[in-house]
C-alpha cells in the first residue's frame, strides 16, 4: 500500500510541478509565491520565503524577479515594514496557475465515481491531518492550494482545522504555564 501511495504521489507531483511551467515561465517557488500572495497580500519577503520554502536571500531574489516581471510590487507601510503585493498581472497569473492545477487534479479524479471520491476525501482529510502533525506548517502545506475551492459548502479544511487545534493547545499550554 505504501508503494502504491508513493507511486501515486510522485505521478501527481510530477504533473503539478509541470503546471507552472506550462501555465507560465515561473519556477515552482515563484508560482507558489503568487498563489500565496493572491490569498494573503502584503506579507513580508521573509514570510513569503518561509511559506514557499526559501531562505531569506533566495526569497529576495525571487521577489526581485517577480517585481521585474511586473507580477508583484513592494509597498512600504508602517516604519520599515514592507509588504509584497501582487499586481493585477500577478493576480491574473495566479488565477491561471490555479486553473491549470485544478484541471490537472480534476483529471486525476476522472476515473473515480462519486462514492469513491467522497471516500477518498475522507481518507485524504485523515492523511492531511497526520501530515500537518508532522510538519506543523499549514502555510507551507497549502502554498499551492486554491483557498476558495478548498472548503465548498461549509466543509472544513483538515489542515486549517489541525492548525487551529494546535494554536488552541499552545494557548492553553501558555495559560497553564502563566498561572501555574
Amino acid at each position: 500500500m505504501a508503494n502504491l501511495l508513493g507511486a501515486t504521489a510522485l505521478a501527481i507531483t510530477d504533473d503539478l510541478l509541470s503546471a507552472p511551467a506550462s501555465a507560465s515561465r515561473l519556477s515552482m517557488s515563484a508560482a507558489a509565491a503568487l498563489i500565496v500572495l493572491r490569498a494573503d497580500p502584503g506579507v513580508s519577503v521573509t514570510e513569503l520565503g518561509r511559506r514557499v520554502g526559501l531562505t531569506q536571500s533566495a526569497a529576495v531574489r525571487m521577489v526581485d524577479g517577480l517585481e521585474r516581471d511586473a507580477l508583484v510590487e513592494r509597498r512600504r507601510t508602517i516604519g520599515n515594514w514592507t509588504g509584497v503585493h501582487p499586481t493585477a498581472k500577478g493576480r491574473r497569473t495566479a488565477g491561471q496557475l490555479l486553473t491549470s492545477r485544478t484541471s490537472q487534479l480534476t483529471g486525476v479524479l476522472d476515473g473515480l465515481g462519486d462514492t469513491e471520491i467522497r471516500q477518498l476525501g475522507t481518507l485524504l482529510a485523515k492523511l492531511l491531518d497526520g501530515l500537518y502533525q508532522g510538519s506543523g506548517s499549514a502555510d507551507r502545506m497549502c502554498r499551492l492550494c486554491d483557498r476558495a475551492a478548498c472548503t465548498p459548502d461549509g466543509v472544513e479544511c483538515p489542515v486549517g482545522a489541525a492548525d487551529r487545534a494546535a494554536a488552541r493547545a499552545a494557548a492553553e499550554d501558555r495559560a497553564r504555564t502563566d498561572h501555574g
